[in-house]
């Protein structure tokens, strides 16, 4: 399956912000940070690695939706997938 580039790169753009959040963190560890700092910066990478992930299904689902109606553009609105999504996790 073939990803929308707009999704991949809004995907690789949060992947990236999760890997500098991520060498915070180790940073954070390394010098001794509070505890409470460091898990409140390990949560943040959690949501962006998450986040990343739900994008990435939604975009994935939107394009199966379409496919199966015969490549006619089906009425989903792939942000109002990745919102349901979010409000599962």
């Amino acid at each position: 399956m073939q990803l929308d580039e707009t999704a991949l790169t809004e995907v690789l753009k949060r992947l990236r912000r999760a890997e500098g959040q991520l060498g915070g963190v180790i940073r954070m560890i390394e010098s001794g940070r509070d505890c409470a700092d460091v898990v409140t910066q390990l949560a943040a990478v959690s949501r962006a690695l998450d986040r990343a992930g739900f994008r990435l299904i939604a975009s994935g689902l939107q394009q199966c939706v379409v496919a199966r109606e015969g490549g006619v553009a089906a009425t989903v609105d792939e942000e109002q997938l990745e919102r349901l999504f979010l409000s599962l996790a």
